[in-house]
């Protein structure tokens, strides 16, 4: 029979173990990682005050995808168009970011697995005789050592020729030039640190689950217990 536990300790780390997970595949798949130095709609440099030039828009790259300004398209406000460049896992523009992109795909899916069986957790607290919230803590924890791999990699591959494009001549490894860090490339940070937070967690959710308050429940014939 089903015993649903749920507790204050268990169910936050069940919300977090989602959100780290959504977070990071989020941040994976957006184009917003590196912002381009300004271009006007030509795609050159916008002139000084009072040039004339269009309105300078930035570009943005992502490890696969990216962001620029759609030149036939003049008077829409939606006019960016946004998708992979690379349609091909070697088209990749560097051999630093397909390495970024294995670690990541590889910590993320991990995540997303635990992120799943965390749903279960309320009612399946074990198996074969060992606890799952240890089983997915110890998966977190290896998900956070591939995702800082591939954070720590990703910079390196700031001087290809892509970045270059977007960021000027004086991108290089782990120097942007003149471009600066996207929203994506934090929230994968702070996703990774999340990630041991719940890595953590983890071992204080199995303590609140098999407390001696449970076990008394459980021995009282209660299928639904709620603590806090």
């Amino acid at each position: 029979m089903c015993h649903v536990i749920v507790t204050c300790r268990s169910m936050l780390w069940t919300l977090l173990s989602i959100v780290v997970a959504f977070a990071e595949l989020i941040a994976f798949m957006s184009a917003d990682w590196l912002i381009g130095k300004a271009r006007s709609r030509g795609g050159v440099e916008p002139a000084g005050p009072g040039g004339g030039s269009p309105e300078p828009y930035h570009p943005t790259l992502g490890i696969y995808a990216r962001c620029i300004r759609n030149p036939g398209v003049q008077h829409f406000q939606r006019d960016t168009l946004c998708g992979p460049y690379a349609e091909s896992f070697g088209e990749i523009a560097s051999g630093f970011w397909q390495a970024t992109a294995i670690f990541l795909a590889v910590g993320i899916f991990i995540l997303c697995m635990v992120a799943l069986v965390s749903v279960f957790t309320m009612c399946v607290q074990s198996i074969m005789k060992k606890s799952i919230f240890n089983v997915c803590g110890l998966l977190q924890g290896i998900a956070g050592l591939f995702l800082i791999l591939g954070l720590i990699l990703y910079p390196a591959g700031w001087g290809c020729q892509k970045a270059v494009d977007y960021c000027g001549h004086y991108a290089s490894a782990y120097k942007p030039g003149d471009c600066s860090l996207g929203w994506a490339f934090y929230t994968a940070i702070g996703g990774t640190v999340l990630t041991f937070i719940c890595a953590v967690f983890s071992a204080q959710a199995e303590i609140a689950t098999s407390s001696d308050k449970v076990q008394e429940e459980i021995e009282e014939g209660k299928n639904l217990i709620c603590l806090l």
